[in-house]
């Protein structure tokens, strides 16, 4: 189910984003990756309430990549380059992010105080969960992203999704 969950989301943020998809559906593999590790570390054992907080902090992990490049593609639109679109794209988005994460971040700290066994482990999931997805979602994402912008071949504003009939009638180029 995990897995079939991961799959769905990479095919989905690969063909609607393209590039940014690709590199987003890495950043969610480093993701699970990641978080299964630190379930090791820290023991946790995965109930299915567990498993619904995982699978709900992927949703939260994805949701700040479709921000980020969501406001990339906004300013792609208004005619900027490459690389001033995307680091728009990754402000603009910040504060959406930070929000959500930490008003999420509060409600399972409620819900690891307060609750019983089932749902303090719910609450510990949800927390690694968010911490990690925070970390993939801006940190590496944006470290990959940086990375891949500067190169010409990647100029092309259809590899993040735009298409030639939402430009405004500037030609966008790397920047």
């Amino acid at each position: 189910m995990l897995l079939k969950t991961v799959l769905v989301v990479a095919l989905f943020m690969t063909i609607w984003y393209r590039l940014p998809g690709v590199l987003a559906t890495l950043a969610l593999l480093l993701y699970v990756v990641l978080s299964l590790a630190l379930f090791k570390v820290i023991p946790v054992t995965l109930t299915a309430a567990g498993i619904a907080a995982f699978i709900l902090s992927i949703g939260m992990a994805v949701d700040a990549n479709i921000l980020i490049f969501e406001r990339t593609k906004e300013e792609l639109r208004i005619g900027k380059k490459i690389v001033p679109a995307v680091e728009a794209g990754f402000s603009r988005a910040w504060n959406s992010i930070l929000d959500s994460n930490v008003s999420s971040l509060i409600t399972a700290f409620i819900l690891f105080y307060f609750g019983s066994s089932t749902i303090k482990g719910f609450a510990l999931v949800l927390i690694i969960g968010v911490l990690c997805s925070m970390f993939t979602a801006i940190t590496v994402t944006r470290v990959i992203l940086r990375a891949v912008i500067t190169r010409s071949r990647f100029a092309s504003p259809y590899l993040y999704g735009v298409g030639k009939g939402d430009l405004d009638g500037t030609e966008v180029a790397r920047g």
